[in-house]
């Protein structure tokens, strides 16, 4: 698959796109209530995807039946939303893609409901700063594993594991495009980044082992040690200077 840089016009329809992601995430965390089921939050992301003119990417897409994923606690992602119902002390993380006249954001966030452990709440706070981290290195002339390396420093600094099996890629005229963007790496190496590149940076991190499992529904990825995980997402726009977030509204 090629390496597509966009245009000035298609950065526009991905940021359409992105304004969405960033509403249905944002939204969203006032409806994270006790006894409120993954199905209900599923129903409320795809109603505002539609009402905003967007659809959502991920149903259909390789057969998955969700118009979002939720993953709960040891779910990492691709949880498909059901009948299940929160309860205090659950992580939850949302991903949502969208969409909106044939282009494609993609971002996630991770919840907690109600007081979590310490050390998840540590894991939460170092997986948003490495997203962060990993975004600014998101810049022409740097390179993948520049990405991937600061993600991976700032976790491993904290004690805890990235997921090495699932990746962040690009996006924007497709779901998933080239390149892949692990979230381990090192400096220097990989894809050559370009102004005009659109990419999903993603970091996955676990507070034990990195080790993953799939549930028996074929999607839903696991801690093997079934240990909380952590995820956070934003559609990112490489350029010459600062790169610019697209799903942060």
């Amino acid at each position: 698959m090629p390496i597509y840089i966009k245009s000035k016009k298609e950065i526009e329809k991905i940021k359409e796109a992105g304004k969405i992601v960033a509403e249905v995430l944002t939204k969203i965390e006032g409806r994270i209530k006790p006894g409120v089921s993954l199905k209900e939050l599923e129903q409320f992301c795809e109603t505002l995807i539609r009402k905003r003119g967007g659809l959502p990417a991920f149903k259909g897409y390789k057969g998955f039946p969700g118009a979002v994923c939720i993953s709960l606690n040891e779910e990492i992602v691709h949880g498909i939303p059901n009948g299940r119902r929160l309860k205090e002390g659950d992580i939850i993380k949302v991903d949502v893609g969208v969409i909106k006249d044939g282009y494609l954001a993609d971002g996630a966030k991770t919840y907690t409901l109600g007081k979590v452990d310490s050390q998840v709440q540590k894991l939460i706070e170092v997986t948003a700063l490495a997203l962060t981290l990993g975004i600014k290195k998101s810049r022409e002339g740097k390179r993948v594993g520049d990405i991937s390396f600061a993600i991976q420093k700032k976790v491993e600094e904290a004690g805890f594991s990235v997921v090495r099996e699932l990746t962040g890629h690009g996006v924007g005229i497709e779901l998933h495009e080239e390149p892949v963007i692990p979230n381990f790496g090192k400096e220097g190496k990989g894809v050559l980044l370009k102004s005009g590149m659109t990419l999903a940076i993603e970091p996955m991190v676990n507070l034990g082992s990195p080790e993953t499992e799939t549930l028996n529904n074929g999607w839903t990825i696991i801690t093997k040690d079934r240990l909380p995980s952590c995820h956070f997402e934003h559609t990112v726009l490489v350029t010459e200077e600062e790169p610019e977030i697209l799903t942060s509204g």
